[in-house]
């Protein structure tokens, strides 16, 4: 009885010697009503973890949010994207509070922003403030709750971060006693991986993704494999799913894999392209953590032995596999399976043409009209790179196709494409487009002897597109201006993307914010009611061809 009591304590206490150590009580709510969230911290994103929490705000904007400790405001920021507008308070113990999304500043920074904004004639800003400048009480009324930058509903996004090394802090352990949450993760499949010449599972050198329906069924496998699932936790009074804290793998009752989300610094970020299937995402959108830290990921949350969380499957016999799935409230649930040993053929790995790229040098890719760079650790295994040239030979330059399969980038690779003619006498018209069926997207570029270089961070089909075209742009409601006062345009550009915007009313810069394609108005009280006038929009694109339009209201 003392030993299977003893085996079940190691199982079911994954996150010991792991976890924070914080004092709970340190940090307030951010609002006065009860907290429900819609994302957690570490939840599964597209190249990057979730940085913060996520709290509702009730379905509406303006609500107040009360900085969650004494500190004082030591930045601010305006973004078209990520966090639309953003403000940093630092604390006396060593963390910093981010809160993004808001619609507006508290009064001190507002009027700082507004400052700079009108002085620079700018709408993106980001600006610093020295210790004392704009102290800041715990409770006080930093912002109004808001739905700004990349944000599908309205929301409060609140970080913690380290203050001297910037690194994302789980703030769950913090505020975890304003939330209710009873409810265990849960897994909805497991994958099962061969490496590559060194494994089979089921008799096939192919993953294998099984529903956890059925895993009561053995599956049979053979050399080197590893294992991943993909799950999701979630929380009381809320039907919103969540990433899942802590995953560790046993195999035989002794630890393979542990995943525990804590701390995450932004390099660490786009490492999650190594953690999870990166493959299946591409492909079926589906999120399979993989127990398994590949060469070149240096994810600090990932814990493996020497083998990387690889199995050797070398016996004839039952192997047993038990995942353990917990969130920050020890809230648990524990899948069991079994992998038979059964003596199988491994087949040769698949043999491609192509260059090899290795993870850790840089590699050099030379074709004609091409040349890629792709930096020492931007892979995070060696990789098999076939790169392919299609095009109309009338066409500005060729289509190159840069195939490695479903490979992630970490970082930006230099990418030079040759130019064949030049159209147009202006260079500065040409810029790197990556292509995908019917799908565009604008990578910029510089024209330099005869080349149009680029950086990208991912791979595919890139040619040297001509943008000779100016952005468009169109008035929203404006025999409304007059009266309402809610001067609005739809802006858009098909080519190189829009790279500036200015408008004046009665010869003086007013700010416009661009918000999800739409030029809105930031100050209506600059613009008098009732009275005519006359106003004038410039757009610019990247590539430097511009819309100027005038109007009376």
């Amino acid at each position: 009885m003392i030993r299977k009591l003893t085996l079940l304590l190691a199982f079911v206490s994954p996150l010991a010697g792991r976890a924070q150590h914080t004092d709970e009580n340190y940090f307030i709510s951010p609002f006065d009503f009860p907290l429900l969230l819609s994302a957690n911290f570490g939840e599964l994103r597209p190249n990057h973890f979730h940085n913060g929490i996520d709290i509702k705000t009730q379905g509406v904007t303006g609500k107040p949010v009360r900085c969650v400790a004494d500190g004082y405001v030591s930045r601010a920021a305006v973004l078209h994207g990520g966090y639309g507008q953003v403000v940093y308070v630092d604390h006396p113990n060593g963390l910093t509070s981010v809160y993004g999304h808001v619609m507006s500043f508290a009064p001190a920074v507002q009027k700082a922003v507004r400052g700079y904004q009108y002085a620079h004639e700018t709408f993106v800003c980001d600006l610093r403030f020295a210790p004392g400048e704009i102290p800041v009480k715990r409770g006080e009324v930093i912002a109004l709750s808001g739905n700004e930058g990349a944000s599908a509903g309205p929301h409060l996004h609140l970080e913690l971060r380290r203050t001297e090394t910037n690194e994302y802090v789980d703030p769950m352990p913090y505020f975890k006693r304003y939330l209710k949450d009873t409810k265990p993760p849960v897994a909805s499949l497991v994958g099962f991986y061969p490496l590559p010449g060194e494994g089979v599972v089921d008799g096939s050198a192919r993953k294998k993704l099984v529903s956890v329906a059925r895993l009561s069924r053995p599956v049979t496998a053979w050399g080197k494999i590893y294992t991943g699932i993909s799950a999701k936790d979630y929380m009381d009074g809320t039907s919103n799913f969540y990433g899942v804290h802590s995953v560790t793998l046993y195999v035989d009752s002794a630890e393979v894999f542990n995943s525990t989300t804590d701390v995450v610094a932004p390099d660490e970020n786009r490492m999650i392209n190594a953690f999870t299937d990166f493959e299946e995402l591409s492909r079926t959108r589906r999120l399979v953590m993989r127990s398994y830290k590949l060469p070149g990921n240096r994810l600090r949350l990932l814990h493996t032995g020497e083998d990387r969380g690889v199995v050797d499957i070398c016996e004839e016999r039952d192997y047993h596999f038990l995942y353990v799935l917990e969130d920050n409230f020890g809230n648990r649930r524990t899948y069991r399976f079994t992998v038979k040993g059964e003596r199988q053929e491994i087949p040769a790995p698949e043999r491609r043409r192509g260059q090899t790229l290795r993870w850790n040098r840089v590699n050099v890719v030379q074709r004609p009209g091409l040349e890629l760079v792709v930096p020492k650790y931007t892979l995070y295994d060696d990789v098999n790179l076939r790169v392919e040239i299609k095009g109309d030979s009338a066409g500005i330059s060729s289509d190159y196709m840069l195939d490695a399969g479903y490979t992630p980038l970490h970082g930006y690779c230099s990418l030079s494409i040759g130019m064949r003619c030049l159209p147009v006498a202006d260079t500065t018209k040409y810029y790197v487009v990556q292509k995908w069926g019917r799908w565009r997207a604008p990578m910029g570029g510089r024209y330099e002897n005869g080349w149009v270089k680029a950086k990208v961070r991912s791979l595919g089909t890139f040619a040297v597109a001509l943008d000779t075209v100016a952005p468009r742009v169109v008035p929203l409601g404006k025999n409304t201006w007059r009266a309402s006062r809610n001067i609005r345009f739809r802006v858009s550009d098909a080519e190189s993307g829009i790279a500036s915007y200015k408008v004046r009313v009665d010869g003086k810069f007013v700010l416009f914010g661009l918000k999800k394609g739409v030029l809105v108005i930031q100050d209506r009280e600059k613009v008098e009611r009732g009275v005519p006038h006359e106003l004038e929009v410039v757009v610019t694109d990247n590539c430097g061809n511009e819309s100027r339009g005038k109007y009376e209201f």
